[in-house]
């Protein structure tokens, strides 16, 4: 998968922020898509962005939650762009050529702006922190993209774009096909590494647990619909992050019809994930 082998950085606090904020680079595969191309360009060379993302993860490790760095927004990218490009080869038109009569490749930047600000309002705070990233986006993508499109157009795509961000949280309601590209690529970052996380900081519950059952995801074209989803589990547990996150985010967008999901524990023998549970002393 696009973006799902990429490392897990040190921790973000203790660390002076021109430090911290050095390292953050997305990539991600444009395919000739110079308005694309301009606009990842654009937001690798901005540090005010790159520091939101820091933030992001100073918050999310003084909460002790799984990865939100730049790394995470770089896997998010990956995988919304992976997903789009497997839906429209597939015929499903995304908003920007059915409402916005512009091309697929606008609803690529339209993701990728998605994916990248998703989470800038964990800077700010982790409740409604999808809120707080519409208004650190909405100026940010205007300077970002002024050298990309024309006023009309540029309006248009920050739009969409900041509906994106706002319906990836959990009763979000997307509306287009680029939205719930962006809340489901955000629920599939749960591969090996940022799954184990909660569980390796003694924070043991249903939720790091079935999250620490997860080992890949695997995204293809499917055969009976647009997208199939594979998702590799050492322990059946992980049928509750699969329900709970992915799932529930994948119910009521306009992607359900076109993507199945499957998950599986390949071997006989289940991985052990807790020797003990305690409530209480």
């Amino acid at each position: 998968m696009e973006g799902s082998d990429q490392q897990k950085g040190p921790g973000e606090r203790g660390r002076k922020p021109a430090d911290a904020i050095a390292a953050a680079n997305v990539r991600a595969p444009t395919r000739g898509n110079r308005r694309l191309e301009a606009f990842l360009a654009a937001v690798n060379a901005d540090p005010e962005v790159r520091a939101w993302w820091h933030m992001a993860q100073v918050n999310s490790e003084r909460l002790g939650m799984s990865d939100h760095s730049w790394v995470h927004v770089q896997i998010v990218l990956n995988i919304a762009l992976r997903l789009l490009r497997l839906l429209t080869k597939a015929g499903v038109e995304p908003a920007m050529v059915t409402d916005h009569a512009m091309r697929e490749r606008d609803a690529e930047v339209v993701v990728a702006a998605g994916a990248l600000f998703h989470d800038v309002g964990m800077s700010i705070h982790r409740a409604d922190h999808e809120a707080y990233s519409l208004f650190l986006a909405e100026r940010k993508l205007r300077e970002l993209l002024a050298d990309v499109y024309p006023d009309a157009e540029r309006a248009v795509v920050i739009a969409e774009a900041l509906h994106a961000i706002i319906g990836h949280r959990r009763r979000g309601e997307p509306y287009t096909v680029e939205a719930g590209v962006v809340r489901v690529a955000d629920a599939l970052d749960m591969a090996e590494g940022r799954s184990r996380i909660p569980v390796e900081a003694g924070q043991v519950g249903i939720h790091s647990i079935s999250a620490a059952a997860i080992d890949g995801v695997r995204i293809s074209a499917g055969k009976d619909r647009a997208v199939r989803i594979e998702i590799q589990m050492n322990n059946s547990a992980g049928v509750f992050q699969v329900d709970d996150l992915l799932a529930t985010k994948l119910r009521g967008t306009p992607l359900a019809d076109h993507v199945e999901v499957i998950a599986t524990v390949p071997s006989e023998s289940e991985k052990r994930l807790l020797t003990e549970f305690r409530i209480g002393t």
